[in-house]
């Protein structure tokens, strides 16, 4: 069974950065899409970002932001170590949650990649704390 595998976050400051990393348990896994979710303090689970490859290596991919986040978060893969990383900055108090590593084996327009239960793997979360 592969497992997500992250990495990074604490606590930070309102304006300051934090990166997360997230690393699968197996070298061969090839996902389609991997993504980040948190969830703030009694909030439901939302879409952060997400990263496809567009054929059957990551040499072409695709992203994409919630509204919330971006052009302050930058999601990117690291062909070379499977590793996917959430790099944010200009963080907010409202960025406080327990972010999640997400992957799903397969990519295409018949999902939808904001709604958790499109994903099949998940990481065992990480907490961000933005204090004002």
């Amino acid at each position: 069974q592969v497992q997500l595998v992250q990495s990074g976050g604490g606590s930070v400051q309102a304006g300051g950065s934090l990166k997360l990393s997230c690393t699968a348990s197996t070298r061969t896994f090839n996902p389609g899409v991997m993504g980040w979710f948190r969830q703030g303090p009694g909030k439901a689970r939302e879409f952060i970002a997400r990263i496809s490859r567009l054929g059957n290596n990551w040499t072409s991919f695709s992203r994409s932001y919630a509204d919330s986040v971006k052009g302050r978060f930058t999601m990117s893969r690291d062909n070379a170590a499977k590793t996917v990383s959430l790099q944010m900055d200009s963080l907010k108090p409202e960025d406080t949650a327990v972010y999640y590593c997400t992957a799903r084996l397969f990519s295409g327009t018949v999902y939808n990649d904001t709604e958790p239960t499109s994903y099949d793997y998940w990481g065992q979360g990480t907490l961000v704390t933005v204090s004002s």
